[in-house]
């Protein structure tokens, strides 16, 4: 009994062994044929969306932005001449152009008192481009660091006409396109002191201003307010 129950045993586990490894092979199959083509779309459409939206990463979009209008200003004479006649009203000299050229405009004017006082005048030409004038006590280094460039490139010296009994102007020039004329005169109500000619303006146009500098008194101009007043 014990022996056919045993062999009966033996056939039991032979036969759950072999239900196993049938089920094992069953779930390996199932398994197997897992279908992917929902995978493959979803991966194609990616790379679709990828290559239409890359150019446009890369390049940008364009937009178009509106544009404020820009007001035409036009600058306004400080009238220099009054503020020249005040000045030698009392008694101070200072070199100034006798009048300016069609189209150029006055725009600054410094005067700062002192011994020897300080004077200066800002131009705008009639394309625009700035040329200024300096007199001052200080040596032509400074003015040139100061209004010009800390390492200006010297040229050639140049004999402008002029009224002022000045022959010989050294030159100078930066890399930004700047010139300027400069002299210590060594006669007159000005011994001593320094002319500064400079500005973006082109050479032509600093040596027509050189040519109109003077130190006559101002014709039919009566001073109508100080020189050194914040208004002139």
């Amino acid at each position: 009994m014990q022996g056919a129950g045993g062999g009966n045993g033996g056939g039991e586990s032979h036969a759950a062994a072999t239900y196993r490894t049938m089920r094992s092979r069953h779930a390996g199959a199932v398994m197997g044929d897992i279908n992917v083509t929902p995978l493959v779309d979803v991966v194609l459409v990616l790379l679709l969306v990828f290559m239409v939206t890359a150019p446009m990463m890369s390049r940008g979009i364009d937009v178009s932005l509106p544009v404020a209008d820009q007001p035409n200003i036009t600058p306004e004479s400080v009238h220099y001449l009054s503020c020249v006649a005040d000045l030698q009203a009392a008694d101070t000299a200072v070199a100034y152009p006798i009048e300016l050229p069609a189209g150029w405009v006055d725009s600054s004017v410094d005067f700062a008192r002192g011994d020897p006082p300080s004077w200066s005048l800002g131009i705008l030409t009639d394309r625009g481009e700035f040329v200024g004038v300096v007199q001052n006590k200080e040596p032509v280094s400074d003015l040139l660091s100061t209004y010009v460039d800390k390492a200006p490139v010297a040229g050639q010296d140049a004999a402008p006409g002029n009224q002022l009994g000045v022959t010989t102007w050294q030159t100078w020039s930066d890399s930004g396109g700047d010139h300027a004329y400069a002299t210590v005169l060594d006669t007159g109500p000005l011994a001593g002191e320094t002319l500064l000619v400079y500005g973006s303006a082109p050479v032509e146009d600093q040596e027509a201003l050189i040519g109109l500098l003077t130190l006559d008194p101002v014709p039919g101009q009566p001073s109508s307010q100080p020189c050194d007043s914040p208004d002139s």
